[in-house]
């Protein structure tokens, strides 16, 4: 028995086909702007690449992409059949074509849904992907002078300035890296040597940060040297100058900025996948209603439609039945390619 059945006469079948054309143009609309969420992400993404640890973090701008590039392929191609689809001879052409494309738009939903999870639970990978990444740009800052590193130090000043951030947690993190490249350390000088020996990794550590760091919004000159010796500077405490530096790491600010725009990303792409969802469910009740018109020569009659030509149960069944099929032919072909090969040779005596 087929499955939530609905009756249709002439009116209702042009008001659905109507319908289902609008809905189908708007969806290619929302094509186009996951296009352009896709590419502004990954735009945003490679601005910063240089302190993300790995290429995974592009897996969702480049599907909202794809997603975006099909919903204006599928949904135009649907819109042009529900054009069409009130012509009998013209919608002949579409008709065999119809299950298949159904059945890739039931696929294209279900990728679209897992996208939109995907853009609501990445917290988890991309808390890793820019802790690790920030933690070796700020271990290359220094190295201004090697290929490949050179723009490190502009790239993480720049972030720490927009984000108002400093670190990889915090201002402390500096304290643990030699950030002054060697070719700026006086090594005649005894505190430089003594900082060096003063570590197992003869390293020049100081309790200091880059520029970047300092809050503009201190009433003070910024103390970027000597952060932790309140001895060095006039009426200074650190634990107390909040306005000196930035205390948030970048980690946290740059995790905030990409989850919440993948958060408003996620929303957009359910509401898409709605929107797919209700194309896809009226373009099979117009599928259904023209395909069982008793009388093809009276336009007036009423029609039936419906979702599932059988009930769920069936329709499930009949689907695992299909799939064991094609499974045992697949495993008969394999028997019967081993048992030929495995025949022996008859040598023949003369």
């Amino acid at each position: 028995m087929a499955m939530m059945k609905i009756k249709f006469n002439l009116r209702k079948r042009v008001k659905l086909a109507q319908g289902i054309w609008l809905m189908n143009w708007c969806s290619v609309v929302a094509g186009i702007v996951l296009f352009s969420m896709g590419l502004f992400l990954k735009i945003e993404l490679r601005k910063r690449s240089e302190v993300m640890d790995n290429a995974e973090s592009h897996f969702v701008p480049n599907s909202l992409i794809l997603m975006g590039v099909l919903a204006c392929l599928l949904n135009a191609f649907a819109g042009k059949i529900c054009y069409d689809s009130l012509d009998p001879a013209k919608f002949a052409k579409w008709k065999p074509m119809l299950k298949p494309y159904l059945a890739v738009c039931l696929l294209f939903t279900i990728f679209i849904f897992f996208i939109a999870v995907v853009c609501l639970v990445t917290r988890g990978s991309l808390e890793s992907t820019l802790a690790h990444g920030l933690k070796n740009g700020m271990r290359f800052y220094k190295d201004t002078d090697i290929p490949g590193r050179c723009f490190l130090k502009r790239t993480i000043d720049l972030l720490q300035i927009e984000f108002k951030c400093c670190g990889n947690n915090g201002y402390r993190d500096w304290f643990e890296i030699q950030w002054v490249s060697n070719r700026y350390l006086d090594f005649s000088s005894k505190d430089v040597k003594d900082r060096i020996k003063s570590n197992v990794d003869g390293k020049f550590l100081i309790d200091g940060v880059p520029f970047s760091c300092c809050n503009p919004s201190s009433p003070r000159p910024c103390i970027q040297l000597q952060v932790t010796n309140n001895s060095a500077h006039y009426s200074y405490d650190h634990q107390t100058e909040e306005l000196n530096l930035w205390t948030r790491g970048c980690k946290e600010a740059l995790l905030h900025y990409y989850t919440s725009m993948m958060s408003s990303m996620g929303a957009l792409v359910l509401i898409v996948w709605l929107m797919e969802m209700a194309d896809m469910i009226g373009l099979r009740y117009l599928h259904t209603c023209l395909d069982s018109i008793a009388n093809p020569e009276d336009p007036e009659c009423e029609s039936e439609g419906w979702l599932l030509e059988k009930s769920l149960k069936e329709t499930v069944s009949s689907s695992l039945g299909f799939l064991k099929s094609l499974v045992k032919i697949n495993k008969v072909e394999n028997a019967e390619g081993d048992g030929e090969d495995k025949t022996p040779a008859v040598a023949t005596v003369s």
